[in-house]
């Protein structure tokens, strides 16, 4: 699991290296757990600050760049 980004040192973007497809991170900490859709940037799962979708719409690409190099 790698933390690409920290959010009010209440929140965590995370990748994991063995996960599934299709392409997402998960969203951790201050007592939520969601996944978000890299290929959208929509969370598939869960509910998620307005602020934190902002960042990862933000990152998206570098995110998913990420995600490529963990899952070829």
């Amino acid at each position: 699991m790698s933390t690409k980004y920290r959010f009010r040192e209440k929140y965590r973007i995370e990748l994991r290296e063995r996960d599934h497809l299709p392409p997402h991170v998960h969203l951790t900490g201050g007592g939520v757990d969601v996944v978000i859709s890299l290929e959208t940037v929509t969370v598939t799962q869960g509910r998620a600050p307005a602020k934190v979708m902002q960042e990862a719409a933000a990152n998206q690409a570098d995110l998913l760049k990420e995600w490529m190099k963990w899952h070829r």
